[in-house]
C-alpha cells in the first residue's frame, strides 16, 4: 500500500481524538463469562443502573483481554512488515475463547482499506447471530505524509454497548514492538447493532 493510502486509511480514525482517560488490563487465562439474568438484557434490552455498571465493567474488561491477546498475535506482523495488512479477532459467547478472522479467497489482492470493510462486513454477520461478545480490527500505518510515525489502529466493539477506534503509536526497536501513549475516540455502532438506539439502556 502506498503511504497516500495508509496515510488517507490513518487519516479517517485520526479525527476527533480525545486522550484516553484509563487503560484495562485481564489477567492471563481469566474468565470473563458475561452471567446476564433471565428476563434482563438480551430478552428487553433494558438495563437497571446497578446491572449497567456492573455489565460495563465486564465490557471494558472483555475488550482489553481481547485486545491484549489480538495485539499479541499483531506484533510479529508489524515487526516485519511495514505494509502490514489488517487482521481481526473475535471473543467468542464464552467470554475466554479468542479466534481470529480469515477472509476468503475473495479478498484476492484488495487494499487495506477494502479489507477492513470486508472484516466489518463479516463481523457484522456473526456477530448478529450472537455467536460472539466482542470483535477488535487491527491495522497500521504511515499517520500522514508529513509525518512518518506509524501508528496501529485497534477498532473495537463489545456487545454491551461499548464501540470505540484506539491509535497506538509504536516503534519496532531491535525487532520488538514498543507501543506510546494511545488515544481513542468513539466511533459508530458497526457490528451489534445499527445504530445507539439498538444499544442495551438503562432502565428509566
Amino acid at each position: 500500500m502506498t503511504v497516500k493510502r495508509r496515510s488517507a486509511l490513518l487519516g479517517i480514525c485520526l479525527a476527533s481524538i480525545a486522550l484516553c482517560n484509563s487503560v484495562y488490563a485481564a489477567e492471563e487465562g481469566q474468565s470473563l463469562e458475561l452471567k446476564i439474568p433471565p428476563n434482563s438484557v438480551i430478552s428487553d434490552g433494558t438495563l437497571t443502573p446497578k446491572e449497567m455498571a456492573q455489565y460495563a465493567v465486564v465490557a471494558k474488561e472483555q475488550l482489553a483481554y481481547l485486545t491484549s491477546k489480538a495485539t499479541e498475535e499483531y506484533a510479529p506482523v508489524i515487526e516485519n512488515d511495514s505494509n502490514a495488512m489488517p487482521a481481526a479477532w473475535m471473543l467468542m459467547d464464552d467470554g475466554v475463547t479468542v479466534k481470529e478472522l480469515t477472509l476468503d479467497e475473495a479478498a484476492g489482492d484488495a487494499p487495506a482499506s477494502i479489507r477492513v470493510v470486508m472484516f466489518r462486513a463479516a463481523l457484522k454477520s456473526i456477530a448478529r447471530r450472537g455467536k460472539i461478545n466482542a470483535a477488535v480490527i487491527l491495522y497500521a500505518g504511515q499517520i500522514s505524509e508529513e509525518n512518518d510515525q506509524r501508528a496501529l489502529v485497534v477498532e473495537h466493539e463489545h456487545r454491551l454497548g461499548i464501540s470505540a477506534t484506539k491509535i497506538v503509536p509504536f516503534v519496532v526497536d531491535n525487532g520488538q514492538v514498543k507501543y506510546a501513549q494511545s488515544v481513542t475516540r468513539k466511533k459508530p455502532f458497526q457490528l451489534f447493532y445499527d445504530d445507539k438506539s439498538g444499544v442495551p439502556a438503562a432502565a428509566s
